[in-house]
């Protein structure tokens, strides 16, 4: 039977060893209980780290950890202290983290953590290959393991793969520092759905993938070889119902059942009920802004002085990483603004700041959030930030202000809040007077939307939806006009080739044959290449065209001592048994004196463009330009050129990265059907990989053998993946 195996760096359980006993103890995070419904019963396992080093493990403890995990659905990856070193602490939170929140200057690209980085990543995907099955379903989480998609993939290649990244995908222009930035991306692209937070990382990383890789991308789809990978927005909700039902259980409790905080902030809104309480709650992190926030929060009393001994901000700093130097220096300055802050503006009845650097149980949490009149979170950089949907939930009776950074990703879900931009501490300080000041009707009226919005997308719908997507993308629900070629099809259609009487094949050049150059001049014809054609070419049964929108001088050079029947620049000239070449149509080029200022001012206009003149016609190419500059440029060339030529008897024709100006009347259809009409052939083949052939494939008949070259939607009957699958399919011709 299949099952779901869920990946991530640690397991959602704890164990700890004493007294040489050992207890499991389920995790509370968010993760963990979002994946409640995925993994569940007998049908889903969770591979991870279990939170101890091989040098922390007894030896004799091994197998009862296997066991106590077991029980919970779960198995490790063992880790040794220099691994987690060099892969956690290292990696994932030397150079990933900071990188992926823009924090450069705290980015260390050092090789040996990137080598441990690729050693621990294969350690997880050679446990998901032992523990899985072809038709299980994984689904591996976040920045620690973006290896492992296609290391998996290398060895379970039909197996349904999804990966979700919990923290932001940076732009372009961030993520190309990286010196290992192509490998990290092929290593996501080993998924068949990668999930984000939102659309923003989501198509930082469309075009990441697009300008360092130079793959198709088309919406959200990304073509590679012969998969098509789904990208997508999946924001992150939380355990609604959990932190609702706390805190009514929270304002149901008698003073005696009250907790000792709970105590205190009772004791402190008797003795000043009219002082407002704001909560900053955060992991001890550079991303968080919490420095930034303390000097606004002192920035807020300078500009209202009214407000000294009415407000009291509430830190909650949780510790992280600290033996990672950056928090450790971040923590120094921190304790250093309170002191201060506190030491300056504290009255004898009045402490501007409580400050907590510890984890707080989940009790003590709901006391805060239901005793805050404010939730002030203003992340310089955060990849969602459940914190803000936390304190929602638990406004039971709808009151409270939550002001939230611009910056969260959960900022895209809850406009109601009051969004701010971190960095600017005036418009801060307007904000909390704002949110001080708010009439408690506006207040109800924005959190009733905020909490009804949080209630239906909750942690477990968002699991559901990334699931259900997954599964979806691997019942193949992707909608293409023509058939993969199978090895099956192959054989039936090479069965075909051999019976036949007379065959006519015409192939098409670049991307068909041979692959892309960044310079056309450099895709020459190999050795392996002439040998191929060269056998085709002179079986007496078959005529062989190649057929393409190059020019006859380049054709001439390549293929005419090979006496290979050629049809270029689209259908205008043609050699036949290596005869010179001739017009196959009656074309001018007046018109191309028109055209070529045209042409020239957007290579000016376009870094990496350049124009390729044939005999009647002309061809902008920007394969070698920025992708989405390019796209653009050529987006705004086909419009002028399409109001210049008018009905001139001219059209513009859209390739691959390349847009040509041609006579209206010629074409490889038309082309191709003259010469079908030659004789009579039983066997009719043809192959291309370009918008330009949909024209053949359009105008041969139906019992014609048509194929596209990659994943796109076509007029063909049948798709390969790739160049080298095209070679393999004409060797097999040539074999039968």
């Amino acid at each position: 039977m299949s099952k779901t195996i869920i990946i991530s760096n640690r397991l959602p359980v704890q164990l700890q060893i004493s007294d040489g006993g050992l207890t499991a103890i389920p995790s509370v995070g968010g993760l963990a209980t979002g994946m409640k419904s995925v993994h569940s019963g007998g049908e889903s396992l969770w591979i991870g780290w279990s939170g101890l080093t091989e040098e922390d493990t007894p030896e004799a403890l091994e197998s009862d950890i296997d066991k106590a995990l077991e029980q919970h659905g779960c198995a490790k990856v063992n880790l040794t202290a220099k691994e987690i070193e060099g892969f956690y602490f290292g990696f994932s939170n030397r150079t990933i983290w900071p990188l992926f929140h823009y924090f450069l200057e705290y980015t260390e690209f050092e090789l040996e953590f990137w080598n441990i980085y690729k050693s621990v990543n294969q350690k997880f995907a050679d446990a998901i290959i032992e523990q899985s099955n072809e038709d299980d379903t994984i689904w591996v989480h976040d920045y620690q393991l973006m290896l492992v998609p296609q290391m998996v993939r290398e060895k379970r290649p039909n197996t349904s793969i999804g990966f979700f990244l919990h923290i932001p995908f940076p732009s372009y222009e961030i993520f190309r520092t990286m010196p290992w930035r192509e490998e990290v991306l092929e290593g996501l692209l080993g998924s068949d759905l990668i999930g984000f937070h939102t659309y923003d990382y989501e198509r930082h990383f469309l075009s990441s993938v697009r300008r360092l890789l130079g793959l198709d991308v088309s919406f959200n789809d990304i073509y590679l070889d012969h998969r098509v990978i789904k990208v997508d927005s999946f924001p992150m909700g939380i355990d609604y119902k959990k932190f609702k039902d706390a805190a009514m259980v929270h304002e149901g409790k008698s003073k005696e059942n009250r907790s000792d905080l709970q105590i205190k902030l009772d004791d402190h809104k008797a003795s000043a009920p009219d002082t407002k309480l704001i909560l900053s709650i955060d992991r001890l992190d550079y991303s968080k802004g919490i420095a930034k926030r303390i000097n606004a929060f002192e920035y807020f009393l300078n500009k209202y002085p009214e407000y000294k001994e009415k407000v009291r901000l509430i830190i909650l700093a949780v510790p992280s990483r600290s033996n990672v130097p950056q928090y450790q220096l971040l923590k120094k300055e921190i304790d250093e603004l309170v002191g201060r802050i506190n030491g300056e503006l504290s009255t004898v009845n009045w402490t501007p700041i409580w400050y907590f650097y510890r984890s707080l149980p989940f009790e003590n949490l709901i006391d805060l959030y239901t005793n805050s009149d404010i939730a002030w979170l203003t992340p310089l950089r955060d990849g969602m930030n459940l914190v803000a949907k936390e304190y929602i939930a638990t406004r039971t009776d709808k009151t409270g202000v939550l002001i939230l950074s611009e910056m969260a990703g959960s900022a895209y879900e809850m406009n109601e809040a009051l969004l701010i931009n971190p960095n600017n501490f005036e418009q801060q300080a307007d904000t909390l007077k704002r949110a001080i000041t708010m009439p408690k009707e506006e207040q109800m009226a924005r959190n009733m939307f905020l909490q009804n919005r949080l209630e239906r997308y909750n942690v477990e719908v968002w699991a559901n939806e990334f699931m259900n997507a997954l599964n979806r993308k691997s019942e193949g629900d992707e909608t293409f006009v023509s058939q993969k070629m199978t090895n099956a099809i192959l054989n039936k259609i090479s069965k075909e080739y051999s019976t036949a009487k007379k065959r006519l094949l015409f192939l098409d050049y670049d991307g068909t044959l041979t692959g892309f150059h960044k310079d056309p001049q450099k895709a020459t014809p190999d050795a392996e290449l002439y040998t191929l054609l060269d056998k085709l070419h002179n079986d007496k049964n078959t005529t062989l065209f190649l057929i393409s929108g190059r020019d006859k001088q380049t054709f001439t050079k390549w293929f005419l001592d090979k006496k290979y029947n050629m049809i270029v620049e689209h259908g205008v000239w043609i050699s036949t048994d290596g005869e010179p070449f001739k017009m196959l149509e009656n074309v001018k080029g007046e018109w191309m004196e028109k055209i070529k200022p045209v042409l020239e001012s957007f290579v000016d206009r376009t870094p990496g463009s350049f124009i390729e003149e044939k005999n009647y016609s002309m061809a902008w190419h920007y394969r070698n330009t920025d992708p989405d500059f390019g796209e653009k440029r050529a987006t705004e060339l086909n419009t002028v050129l399409t109001s210049l030529i008018g009905n001139d008897g001219i059209s513009v024709l859209n390739g691959n990265k390349v847009m040509e100006v041609k006579s209206s009347n010629v074409n490889k259809g038309r082309a191709s059907v003259r010469m079908l009409g030659e004789d009579d052939y039983d066997f009719v083949f043809a192959i291309g990989d370009d918008w330009t052939d949909e024209y053949m494939f359009q105008e041969l008949p139906e019992t014609a053998v048509t194929v596209k070259v990659g994943l796109k939607k076509t007029q063909a009957r049948y798709f390969v993946e790739n160049t080298k699958r095209v070679r393999e399919l004409l060797q097999q011709f040539t074999e039968t």
